[in-house]
């Protein structure tokens, strides 16, 4: 469910490309600066898309940079850091402390537990830094474990259940947008879900894992069953998406929500004729 959330890099002007790689660069050193160097190694290019789409909503000052780094010791990288990459490099630490727990949980990956045990004690002070976001995280993650547990072949409900979760990560504050980033977030979040599960399928029915779209495991009319009901929740996505006064990095955020989006979709299912 986590790492969806990228830009179709060959559909991205160069002036995008580089604002979007310095975002990126930015998140991964405030996750350094915030978390240590383990902060780091839960960077997700998700977080990148909030950082963006904060950043364009609230306009939040900058500051920036460039920088040689281990990943890219040769040459020196553009970056910039405001307070939305504060606040993602927070959720990104959560998101990967749950995503850890989660893997332990399904398939008792001995690597998910030593991530679950290094990442325990940041991801309690994010929890006390964000209380709202980091609660609502724990209740959708614990609503999600729950299907799973009890086999609930239901899709809309698995999918609200990340919704939540989703809807939350994107509300920095509570304010005249909250209410408009809340419903963006939860068909956003509908979509990563559904979109996952749908990939996952195969894999899941080989394996007897849960999926809530395991009945529909071998049927030739999936992808455009798929298909339909991931362009209904993006479309909600975009329709409270447009809503938002955003003009820096708009068209950068509708190439990850537009393009970007459906890539591992559009390779395992084939692109329709409409978006070749």
């Amino acid at each position: 469910m986590f790492g969806s959330l990228s830009a179709a890099p060959e559909l991205l002007t160069p002036e995008e490309a580089q604002r979007y790689r310095a975002c990126y660069c930015g998140l991964c050193r405030c996750l350094k600066e915030r978390h240590g160097e383990l902060g780091r190694l839960v960077l997700t290019y998700d977080m990148t898309f909030l950082v963006l789409l904060l950043g364009s909503l609230y306009e939040p000052e900058e500051r920036a940079g460039e920088a040689r780094c281990p990943v890219h010791p040769r040459s020196r990288r553009g970056w910039f850091i405001s307070e939305a990459t504060e606040y993602a490099a927070d959720l990104n630490v959560a998101l990967g402390y749950l995503k850890c727990r989660d893997d332990w949980q399904d398939d008792a990956n001995p690597l998910a537990l030593a991530g679950q045990g290094l990442l325990k004690e940041k991801y309690r002070a994010v929890c006390r830094r964000w209380p709202r976001q980091s609660a609502a995280m724990e209740r959708c993650m614990e609503e999600l474990a729950r299907l799973e547990r009890d086999r609930v072949e239901d899709p809309d409900a698995a999918a609200a259940a990340f919704g939540g979760l989703m809807a939350e990560a994107l509300v920095l504050r509570e304010d005249r947008w909250s209410g408009c980033l809340r419903r963006m977030g939860w068909a956003l979040g509908a979509f990563i879900y559904t979109a996952d599960a749908c990939l996952d399928l195969d894999r899941d029915a080989f394996f007897g894992r849960y999926n809530p779209f395991r009945r529909y495991y071998g049927l030739d009319s999936n992808a455009s069953r798929f298909r339909d009901i991931l362009k209904m929740q993006l479309g909600e996505c975009l329709f409270y998406f447009d809503k938002l006064p955003l003009v820096q990095d708009a068209a950068l955020l509708k190439n990850i929500l537009c393009q970007g989006l459906w890539g591992q979709f559009d390779r395992k299912y084939g692109r329709p004729a409409e978006r070749s």
